[in-house]
């Protein structure tokens, strides 16, 4: 099952969720920022939780985050920056839109290498249910947004409508305002100063 959607309004309310830098031991905790966006222009709002680094947290604490915002009644679609957050802990995409019923696109500027993912995997003793969550959120698919491409996985959104999502949110770079704010924001937060690459 997937949202039908009418028409893909400009000024769709997205939340858009990215992590903040973080310790690469594989210890402590990191910070996930949403940015509520109407389109790709007016920000709305921002909300946050913690996620253990390399944790298995991160699906509940998004589904959290959506179930618990005042923006609830406003919002139409979430987006990720990638599918792991605080190193390999990795967000369930389908149990996202099962338990919230918002549409999910997972967004990456570069093509996941599904196999460096893997090895890296077994480093944790439960590695081959993290790997099954990022097989069962299935194929990677590059599209064309604004003459660039971007790979995106989705869940609970046909193609066409997450292509128009993105194309009404990608105003002032090459991934959607929401996430580019998002990761400005997080990464401001916890080092004192957001750098390049937003």
């Amino acid at each position: 099952m997937t949202v039908t959607f009418r028409r893909i309004k400009p000024e769709l309310r997205i939340l858009g969720i990215d992590d903040a830098p973080f310790p690469k031991k594989g210890e402590g905790q990191t910070l996930l920022v949403g940015a509520v966006y109407r389109g790709g222009d007016f920000c709305d709002g921002v909300v946050s939780r913690v996620i253990d680094v390399d944790g298995t947290d991160a699906t509940d604490k998004v589904i959290d985050t959506l179930s618990k915002t005042r923006h609830r009644e406003q919002l139409r679609v979430v987006m990720l920056d990638g599918i792991t957050f605080g190193g390999m802990n990795i967000v369930d995409i389908h149990k996202v839109y099962k338990e919230t019923g918002f549409p999910v696109i997972v967004v990456n500027r570069k093509m996941p290498n599904l196999e460096n993912m893997k090895k890296a995997l077994k480093n944790f003793k439960d590695g081959e249910s993290r790997w099954k969550i990022i097989e069962k959120a299935g194929e990677i698919k590059a599209v064309s947004v604004k003459n660039h491409k971007l790979y995106i996985q989705t869940s609970g959104i046909e193609l066409h409508d997450a292509i128009e999502v993105l194309e009404n949110s990608c105003t002032h770079g090459k991934i959607p305002e929401p996430l580019r704010v998002a990761h400005l924001i997080a990464a401001g937060v916890t080092t004192g100063e957001s750098k390049g690459g937003a």
